[in-house]
């Protein structure tokens, strides 16, 4: 009978470990790239929505018309929020760096859906917003945001803010306290100003919507 040399599983053990930090090598270096991704993405939406805010200051006394020449909404929160998504998904909801992040992301979202609430006091921007609250361990929010994501490429006029709901952000709680959001209610939406919560089928999500308006809004 064969015997097996020692030193054949001292170089198998070797070569295993090598293939194994590789991996976590390349994982990190990838992870550390879509962070960076993310990081630049939300510096630029920053930078944008205070020139539009600023761009509204100088602009408020010009006719809708004028305004209509300019962007109202920052194009590029939808993108990082998507990307966020995956991110979380792939580090973990509890991962320190993407928590930092979509604090911010949060930040910005109601940034952004307070200077288009200011635009509309003035302007008939004909641009429907939906507040989305939620929480990771519910499963109709889970398919409430698929629905959203969909309904938001499919309705040029539709804009979606997603918050979660149990956030450490002080900012986000006097939100959820101003809406009388409470967790047993989530998945929660304020759409257009009309609180609704549930969610059963896209189809009866859609139904809650001003379509006519949604679709016809350029983005």
């Amino acid at each position: 009978m064969n015997k097996t040399n020692p030193r054949t599983y001292v170089i198998a053990l070797f070569i295993t470990i090598a293939i194994f930090g590789t991996a976590l090598f390349i994982g990190d270096k990838i992870s550390g790239i879509r962070i960076t991704q993310l990081q630049g993405i939300q510096d630029q939406i920053a930078i944008d929505i205070l020139s539009l805010e600023t761009q509204f200051e100088l602009l408020s006394q010009v006719s809708c018309e004028a305004l209509a020449d300019t962007p109202l909404l920052s194009r590029e929160l939808g993108s990082l929020g998507d990307r966020l998504q995956a991110t979380e998904a792939r580090l973990g909801t509890n991962n320190a760096e993407v928590l930092r992040i979509k604090e911010q992301y949060s930040l910005l979202q109601i940034k952004d859906s307070l200077l288009l609430a200011r635009v509309s006091e003035q302007c008939d921007t004909g641009i429907i917003p939906v507040l989305y609250f939620y929480t990771n361990d519910c499963k109709d929010c889970t398919r409430a945001g698929y629905a959203l994501t969909k309904l938001r490429n499919d309705l040029p006029g539709l804009r979606v803010y997603s918050f979660d709901y149990d956030l450490d952000l002080p900012a986000l709680k006097t939100l959820i306290a101003i809406h009388e959001i409470t967790r047993e209610e989530l998945p929660a939406f304020i759409i257009n100003g009309e609180h609704s919560q549930g969610f059963t089928t896209l189809s009866e999500l859609t139904e809650r919507i001003p379509i006519e308006t949604a679709t016809s809004t350029e983005q």
